[in-house]
């Protein structure tokens, strides 16, 4: 019995990352079908970068998300009171600069907004 258990359980383990991991970000499927599977399935795939913005002082941008397959563009995740809004292809220079800027809105209506859209 013990032999079985110590062949069952590395299998197990196994099992378990590859079920539990997200899907791979470059096999990403882009046609969503709706804003909150978008959600689902940006948040839960494997992007090689990652990174948030502290956004504690702006007024109405309560989180800031960035996520990336090859560190040049990626998907922007904007959380408002309202809303999370999602931007696709945002270049990485967008986001270190959105990070940096002195108002985050500010910033974002002019260099993100209308221009990097997830359109469904």
């Amino acid at each position: 019995m013990r032999k079985n258990i110590k062949h069952i359980i590395p299998f197990l383990l196994i099992l378990f990352s590859t079920s539990c991991s997200g899907q791979d970000c470059k096999t990403l499927n882009e046609n969503f079908a709706n804003y909150e599977n978008a959600l689902k399935v940006i948040k839960s795939a494997d992007f090689s970068f990652s990174d948030n913005c502290n956004t504690n002082k702006s007024s109405w941008i309560e989180n800031a998300k960035y996520y990336s397959c090859d560190n040049k563009t990626g998907y922007l995740l904007l959380k408002t009171k309202s809303k999370t809004y999602i931007h696709k292809k945002v270049p990485i220079e967008k986001w270190n600069e959105f990070k940096k800027a002195e108002s985050f809105g500010k910033y974002y209506n002019r260099n993100i907004k209308s221009r990097f859209q997830l359109v469904l």
